[in-house]
């Protein structure tokens, strides 16, 4: 598993037909396979039917809309399909309605086709990283079921905090995490020292990057903390 752009097989669930083949043509030159429903009962059948890497799904469509599709993938698929929702409606009350459903992202029309290939792409890299025992990332392997952390094939010295936050950021990339996110996930509501997490970045750093030729943890400043893969 990489962060390359890999082949991704698609299914799209729409109806109107000349917004569904401008799709399939910029994403189909792109290496990508389809399938298509124009009906959400037919989407639905089809997604729990057949191994999809993905599911683009319009939130307007005849007799069973989109929430609903979704809602019933969300309930009766054996696995967690990404799903990404298209719509014309724009509020928060739409798109909490949309999360709400099971959406896993939200796309506006209209939409550019590029950023619905990259929006495709991150969706199902998170969905690899989420699900998988090891998580790569350019020369970062993690392996969460023992713990370890390798960079270039070295396998690095971190101690426990150090591997949780560096599985954090890995499951997050390429967004940036904030520092009261990363603070949630690695301490909950629990209260700590004010400078144990620089301390811990801190170790971190000196492990993950001091001995490499370039660094990986970045600091994004007055807001948290990602990786930089080159």
């Amino acid at each position: 598993m990489t962060t390359q752009a890999t082949s991704l097989n698609i299914l799209l669930v729409e109806d109107q037909q000349s917004i569904a083949q401008n799709i399939s043509d910029y994403m189909e030159q792109k290496g990508h396979r389809f399938d298509f429903a124009s009906q959400g009962e037919q989407g639905l059948e089809l997604a729990l039917e057949h191994h999809f890497d993905l599911v683009i799904l319009d939130l307007n469509l005849p007799q069973m809309d989109g929430l609903e599709v979704c809602h019933h993938i969300r309930k009766s698929s054996s696995r967690h399909i990404p799903i990404l929702m298209l719509t014309a409606r724009d509020s928060i009350e739409d798109k909490v309605s949309g999360f709400t459903a099971g959406a896993d992202d939200y796309l506006t029309k209209p939409f550019s086709l590029q950023e619905l290939e990259v929006r495709c792409l991150a969706l199902s890299r998170r969905h690899l990283l989420q699900t998988s025992d090891t998580l790569e990332l350019g020369p970062l392997s993690i392996d969460r079921q023992r713990k370890q952390v390798t960079r270039e094939g070295k396998l690095l010295e971190l101690h426990a905090m150090g591997v949780r936050i560096i599985t954090v950021l890995a499951e997050a990339y390429p967004q940036v995490v904030s520092r009261s996110m990363l603070t949630q996930k690695l301490w909950g509501d629990q209260p700590t020292e004010s400078d144990a997490m620089r301390s811990h970045i801190y170790q971190l750093r000196n492990v993950l990057d001091k001995p490499f030729t370039y660094p990986i943890l970045k600091t994004v400043h007055g807001v948290g903390f990602t990786l930089d893969i080159k």
